[in-house]
């Protein structure tokens, strides 16, 4: 699946790409049909600075082109951090000798009434691996407890879920738990690495965590969600890596990876322990060339960057981030708090990235409709290649942007909101079907949606 080999061929074979042929490779991916590995290794290669720029600018394009300039929001909700693997860039890592907290039914209650009332509906649960303290039969429980919940008119509608890897019958179970996205990363693809990284645990298995998305669809999942923890190794060998993954999964399933996330280590002062940590300009080239690259890939960036990191990474093709979030277990409504994962950047609350998106005039959606309407895996892509996803992301965005003003927004706030959604419902053709949902919304509906 993953041919380092072959990888390193085609990045050492990218420096003798001429100027002009970049030039071409960046028009080619302004027309929405991807690229192959050679080009990519062309642009993270070979692409000068001005070329650069202009790969940002055209990948702001692509992702308006086919999502609009909507972001979709989210959270993580960790449920437990047991976990018996050694991931060395982990702060869950079994050797920390320190307390363990998984919560209760009544301890995840609390969390998920905190993030609805930040106007949440759609999560990401987060667990470390531990088969005893955490087993499936729990994470299941977990799920169905979040879907139950309803706090006046909000409630979660999507539970994507980011656990480790199992068996058939284990992803059949999660399938059965109505899941939105079954996301995992690899963290590094090159397998040295990885071993080196992954010391001790199911997790030190390469080959098996490498193939937990075969097993997935095999499953019946359709929507999975993939990840690089970029700096472990050189950032154009994963890139150029996930492409292969995603490739693999597009032969044999008919579709690819549904969101792609890319969260880096911060260097600081252990960069002799990362040397391959990404700055800041690499970054933004890597997450744009993904973007071109996979153009109808939803790409996700975390509360890992600092805010204006997330405003060009916004600009340059992210289509979802995580807001006002929260890394350790039992964290949103202070009960039983551990240690977080990892360090957060955007400290900034939920409401305030909520106000900073629009007044850069962007859109913040809520939708979580795809997945409750059908459209998810080859159904999904097909409608984003034939250019068809935005007509509905679009709607989905400013119904939910209208009911987060009624229910949660005060006077400024609305003001802002209907300003933002009348200049957007002047951009569609179905403008008095989504004035007419805009006031039964009004009128007290909920859950309203393409």
């Amino acid at each position: 699946m993953i041919d380092n080999g072959l990888i390193e061929k085609i990045l050492e074979a990218a420096a003798d790409v001429s100027a002009a042929a970049v030039d071409d490779i960046i028009a080619k991916a302004g027309g929405f049909g991807g690229l192959t590995l050679e080009e990519v290794a062309a642009l993270l290669v070979a692409a000068s600075a001005e070329q650069k720029a202009r790969i940002l600018q055209v990948a702001g394009q692509v992702k308006e082109r086919i999502y609009g300039n909507r972001i979709v929001l989210f959270a993580p909700l960790y449920i437990s951090d047991y976990c018996v693997n050694n991931c060395a860039y982990c702060g869950f890592r079994q050797e920390c000798k320190r307390p363990r907290f998984k919560l209760s039914q009544e301890e995840l209650r609390a969390e998920v009434k905190v993030l609805e009332r930040m106007g949440h509906k759609r999560l990401a649960l987060e667990a470390g691996e531990d088969p005893e303290n955490c087993p499936l039969d729990y994470v299941l429980e977990c799920i169905d407890t979040v879907y139950s919940l309803k706090f006046g008119s909000g409630d979660i509608r999507r539970v994507n879920v980011n656990v480790a890897a199992m068996d058939v019958g284990g992803y059949k179970r999660l399938k059965d738990a109505a899941i939105g996205t079954y996301v995992l990363f690899q963290e590094t693809y090159h397998r040295p690495t990885y071993e080196n990284s992954h010391k001790s645990g199911p997790k030190a298995d390469y080959g098996y965590h490498l193939t937990a998305f075969d097993r997935a669809m095999e499953a019946g999942i359709e929507d999975v969600g993939a990840g690089v923890l970029f700096g472990l190794y050189d950032h154009k060998f994963e890139v150029l890596a996930l492409m292969m993954h995603n490739q693999h999964l597009e032969q044999r399933f008919g579709v690819g990876f549904h969101t792609v996330s890319v969260p880096r280590i911060r260097a600081g002062g252990g960069a002799a322990k990362y040397p391959h940590a990404v700055n800041d300009e690499d970054f933004l080239q890597l997450m744009a060339v993904l973007r071109l690259a996979m153009p109808f890939v939803g790409m996700i960036v975390s509360t890992r960057e600092e805010p204006e990191m997330r405003k060009q990474l916004v600009q340059a093709g992210i289509s979802q981030m995580s807001a006002g979030s929260v890394t350790s277990v039992g964290g949103y409504s202070g009960g039983t708090t551990g240690d977080e994962q990892f360090k957060l950047a955007d400290h900034r609350a939920a409401g305030e990235i909520i106000y900073w998106l629009m007044e850069e005039g962007i859109l913040p959606s809520f939708c979580t409709a795809c997945y409750r309407s059908g459209r998810s895996g080859t159904q999904f892509m097909n409608l984003a290649k034939g250019g068809d996803i935005k007509n509905v992301c679009i709607p989905n965005g400013l119904l939910t942007l209208k009911e987060y003003a009624l229910d949660y927004g005060d006077a400024r706030f609305k003001q802002l909101a209907d300003k933002l959604i009348e200049k957007n419902i002047n951009k569609l053709e179905n403008k008095k079907w989504i004035k007419s949902k805009l006031v039964a919304l009004k009128n007290g509906e909920r859950d309203v949606f393409v």
